[in-house]
């Protein structure tokens, strides 16, 4: 491995930084991203059980915001069920727009690794062909093994690069598919506990989809 990184030239430090880069974000998005820590199971029937005993004191209220993003948009509603109907839905609206922000953290500089990483490695190869083209005006076109050679190290860094950017790619297509995917959940259980303090509180809880 080490003879390939030697072979490919100093772009290849920009190109595994950049893989670095990507697996760590991939590995934390992965995690934080889990169904459970995003929408905990029941915690809408918890919140409203709590709301109809009058058992929110601000303490409870502060829990309920640090427990979970569905948490954090459902402590904004409670905040804010006195002042009617539209107040409460906006800030809970507000709110799960700070949720979405929060999810795509770090997705713009895996987007970023995804597009940039193969244009090093080109950037590798273009560098590279220069080398095999100086040297051919060196010693002539006589030597093959000295073409051949040039051209697989040239070819190394766009292998390298197209490595990183694919993988990359694909986590940012499936991270931001499951951000929406669980922003929508979020709104669709704002949506229930607005109903259910502005209206008959007779709100049917479903089971969450595990995934």
């Amino acid at each position: 491995m080490l003879e390939i990184v030697q072979a490919g030239g100093w772009l290849m430090v920009p190109i595994l930084l950049c893989s670095v880069v990507a697996a760590a974000i991939s590995v934390e998005r992965l995690w934080s991203m889990q169904r459970s820590r995003i929408l905990p199971r029941d915690l809408l029937a918890q919140t409203w059980n709590n709301f109809k005993q009058g058992d929110f004191d601000q303490q409870k209220s502060r829990d309920l915001r640090t427990n979970s993003p569905l948490g954090q948009v459902l402590a904004a509603g409670v905040v804010n069920t006195k002042r009617g109907r539209e107040i409460m839905k906006e800030a809970m609206e507000e709110a799960t727009i700070q949720v979405n922000h929060e999810l795509e953290r770090y997705l713009t500089a895996l987007g970023i690794i995804a597009s940039i990483a193969p244009l090093l490695g080109l950037l590798g190869t273009v560098v590279g062909m220069i080398d095999v083209f100086d040297s051919l005006l060196a010693e002539g076109a006589g030597n093959a093994n000295v073409l051949a050679g040039g051209i697989s190290t040239a070819l190394i860094t766009t292998a390298a690069g197209m490595s990183v950017a694919i993988p990359a790619l694909i986590f940012h297509r499936i991270f931001l598919r499951r951000v929406d995917e669980m922003i929508v959940d979020v709104e669709n259980e704002a949506s229930k506990f607005v109903d259910m303090v502005h209206g008959n509180g007779e709100i049917l809880f479903d089971e969450p989809v595990e995934t």
